[in-house]
């Protein structure tokens, strides 16, 4: 390409929401990035306002279909927090089981369908024609289904929960559901794992240096509970986690950008991985050993191989509490609102889930805070794409051939727009 020129992404497809990115290259040097999240605000913290608390789960879980389990359970985590509402062993676990499912869903959905056509140089997975890419999609829909069939049976629904609550669970499974879903994990965990192995053997690489944030809780690799914590081992305080943020007013953005300390950083599967690699299942250490001692790694695109190990780890964290779960029906823990405030931490997919909320006395919503994990990733996206460029640029690549390569590292770190407030126009100046 000409080395004074413009990219223009336009509408980046196969990713959450809508976005668009702007390239401004002169003399050979990219001078000037942009990524425009453009969907419209939908104003969820305001429609949340003056609302009671027992309502607030299923409001935020709307801010995306896809997402929707992780808003759900850190609204309910933040207020269990805040209303010091203690919840059983039982409960507990059955919390687990539902963030396992939303894992296994969406990191299938985001590797096996919107990135699997870029290991093998497709445009999408309707070009899969030969037997053995079609046998790998028949397998994938198979992974995909385990998380769906988690989240129905364990939550209701399998998007929008309907059984859990602020308290404990409204409803349980049976035991035909816990004695099928084990059956079902067993069936299908070795197609998970040829998938770690597709997406270790890729040998795309953007190396660069960042600060990684994630939840970490002793030896316990989960979604659900745990400390924030940076990858050089600092430790967070929950309530104090937004003032070690500062929040960047991205002008031609709908989504607000975050730096931590005034730098950027990462949130995320790839980031979990940096800081928790240790304590994944014992089973998954043991059969993905070769592929997780690439962790800690500084390549954007192994953000997708973490999300692979995930899915393996998730179905065996989930099958050994489905293993020894004995359920019991129990009562909800009653919840008595005072005037107060709490956070809620939980791992979406794409990383650290934030919830801040105060109360007045009849447990109405005064206040509340989401910081969002696509919101977090923005600043370092642009700053990846500008080095991305820079790269494909010296390597003397046409616009056509940069355009989907930035299309491929932006859907590397599964962003989503919908939650961030959507992907992808990129314009040359």
């Amino acid at each position: 390409m000409h080395k004074t020129d413009d990219i223009t992404l336009d509408s980046i497809c196969k990713i959450e929401g809508h976005a668009s990115l702007d390239v401004k290259v002169l003399n050979g040097e990219v001078k000037n990035v942009k990524l425009k999240v453009v969907e419209n605000m939908r104003f969820f913290k305001e429609a949340v306002l003056g609302k009671k608390f027992s309502s607030v789960q299923s409001l935020v879980s709307r801010i995306c279909g896809t997402c929707s389990t992780a808003h759900f359970m850190g609204a309910i985590e933040c207020i269990e927090h805040t209303f010091n509402a203690g919840v059983s062993e039982q409960s507990l676990m059955l919390k687990h089981l539902v963030m396992n499912s939303m894992q296994i869903r969406d990191h299938a959905m985001h590797l096996f369908f919107f990135c699997l056509p870029d290991l093998f140089n497709k445009d999408s997975i309707l070009d899969f024609k030969s037997d053995s890419e079609k046998s790998l999609l028949h397998d994938a829909l198979h992974v995909k289904e385990v998380g769906n069939a988690m989240g129905r049976k364990i939550a209701g629904r399998s998007v929008h929960p309907l059984h859990p609550t602020v308290g404990g669970f409204s409803k349980l499974p049976s035991n035909d559901d816990i004695k099928s879903l084990i059956r079902m994990i067993k069936s299908e965990r070795d197609k998970a794992v040829q998938f770690v192995d597709l997406f270790y053997d890729w040998d795309k690489v953007l190396e660069r240096d960042t600060n990684y944030i994630a939840t970490h809780m002793g030896d316990d690799y989960n979604f659900l509970e745990g400390n924030i914590y940076d990858s050089k081992g600092v430790c967070i305080p929950d309530f104090a986690f937004t003032n070690y943020l500062n929040k960047v007013v991205v002008p031609y953005s709908q989504a607000e950008g975050f730096l931590y300390g005034g730098e950027t950083y990462m949130v995320g599967a790839l980031a979990r991985m940096n800081i928790n690699k240790g304590n994944l299942h014992k089973y998954t250490r043991r059969d993905l050993s070769k592929h997780i001692s690439r962790f800690p790694s500084k390549n954007a695109y192994d953000n997708n191989l973490a999300q692979a190990i995930e899915i393996v780890h998730a179905m065996d964290h989930s099958l050994e509490i489905l293993e020894r779960l004995e359920l019991r029906n129990e009562p909800v823990q009653e919840i008595k609102p005072v005037a107060a405030g709490g956070t809620g931490i939980v791992e979406a997919p794409r990383g650290t889930l934030y919830y801040y909320m105060e109360f007045g006395g009849e447990g109405v919503v005064d206040k509340i805070e989401i910081v969002i994990p696509t919101a977090q990733n923005q600043i370092m996206i642009e700053k990846d794409c500008g080095l991305l460029v820079q790269n494909c640029l010296n390597a003397d690549m046409d616009k056509d051939e940069i355009k989907r390569e930035l299309e491929i590292l932006i859907r590397a770190y599964d962003p989503c727009m919908s939650c961030a407030t959507h992907f992808l126009e990129v314009n040359w100046k």
